[in-house]
């Protein structure tokens, strides 16, 4: 049995290059989950100290689904990326562009849902009660 060398084999080369995106694809992927966690636990306590030191319920309420929402809009952010440099190490077939493709449409979905959630309003849309500044011509 002879030892293929790395120049050999045309992937082997490129192997430690997909075996690090992949790994750098999980670390995201890890750091996306345990963002929203972390935001989930830490906007709930805030939520119970607000409370127990009477806080008015509906603005407490209203902080903690803003809190939670931008925790969770971070963490997708974080998935996003992860999935891109996923498919990126992976092979590169129609099915799996249009599985990530999926995946983005999705996830920007929910991103847009939670922006709305959070401002009350589309991010393409102006702050209400701040005009626009004057564009030059």
């Amino acid at each position: 049995m002879e030892s293929q060398s790395a120049a050999g084999d045309g992937a082997a080369p490129l192997g430690w290059f997909d075996t690090g995106l992949h790994w750098i694809s999980l670390v995201i992927e890890a750091t996306g989950v345990a963002v929203i966690v972390l935001g989930a636990v830490v906007a709930i306590a805030v939520f119970l100290l607000r409370l127990a030191r009477g806080g008015e319920w509906s603005g407490t309420y209203h902080a903690f689904r803003t809190s939670l929402a931008r925790a969770i809009l971070l963490g997708l952010e974080f998935l996003v990326a992860a999935d891109i440099i996923g498919t990126v190490a992976v092979e590169a077939t129609l099915e799996n562009l249009f599985v990530l493709g999926l995946i983005v449409l999705i996830r920007t979905f929910l991103s847009f849902s939670l922006e709305v959630e959070i401002n009350g309003r589309w991010p393409w849309q102006a702050v209400r009660g701040v005009e626009e500044p004057a564009r030059s011509p």
